[in-house]
């Protein structure tokens, strides 16, 4: 019976990050923890569910005209392959939970409009070098603990007004899926493995997934997905300080 109500809730995490372009992988550890899953398996687990997540909110988004190549590129020229670095190392994780809880908290708060409302009508072109170290960094530190980076990616593109709430949603699940797959290939060369219901896992998240970034790219406007975002951020936030 624990088995259904985990996959009931991985369905519901996948629903809520794909309907703002992510691929959920920090649910589904907080959700793995939380079911005593172990340690070893979560990591691959989480990427795997990343991958299959994320590839089908990039293609709602792609599909209605929010993906943007330009955005993209300069992210991933370094993610990529220092993903795939990260996800070879072990780390004690603790410090770094609490200080990223902390930056997703001031994102959040952000995107509330606490320190100011979003202009979507002044966008701003996105600075190549700098782009390209920040992406670095997010894919680095997303590796190492097992997500694809979107949910430090959006708010990066909002915050800097480089991107409108369903372009960021587009190319956020676009940087999670190649993160998530570098991330795979690296842990895979260390022995890490999945968990062996992660078929089930990923039916689940597929049906979750699918419903949620339908609703996300055609029905929701700017306003609903701002404050789903909000909820999405805070939850993840929450549950960095509590693992």
């Amino acid at each position: 019976m624990t088995q259904y109500y985990l996959l009931v809730l991985i369905a519901i995490v996948a629903f809520l990050y794909a309907s703002v372009g992510h691929g959920g992988a920090s649910g589904y550890l907080a959700l793995m923890f939380l079911f005593g899953i172990s340690p070893t398996l979560m990591k691959p687990s989480a990427l795997i569910l990343n991958i299959f997540v994320s590839s089908i909110s990039f293609y709602m988004y792609y599909r209605h005209g929010y993906f943007k190549w330009r955005i993209l590129l300069p992210f991933i020229l370094l993610s990529i392959p220092l993903s795939f670095i990260g996800a070879r190392i072990h780390i004690d994780e603790h410090i770094y939970k609490i200080i990223l809880g902390i930056c997703l908290i001031i994102a959040t708060l952000r995107l509330l409009g606490v320190f100011g409302k979003f202009n979507f009508d002044n966008l701003r072109e996105v600075p190549f070098i700098p782009a390209m170290l920040i992406g670095g960094v997010l894919g680095f530190v997303s590796g190492m603990i097992g997500i694809g980076g979107g949910i430090l990616l959006s708010p990066v593109l909002l915050l800097f007004r480089w991107a409108n709430l369903k372009e960021a949603a587009a190319v956020s699940a676009a940087f999670i899926f190649v993160n998530s797959v570098a991330g795979i290939i690296g842990a895979s060369t260390t022995g890490q493995v999945f968990s062996p219901d992660i078929i089930s896992w990923v039916a689940a998240g597929v049906v979750g997934g699918t419903i949620g970034a339908y609703y996300g790219s055609r029905i929701f406007n700017y306003s609903v997905l701002r404050y789903i975002l909000s909820v999405v951020l805070i939850f993840a936030s929450y549950k960095l300080f509590n693992i």
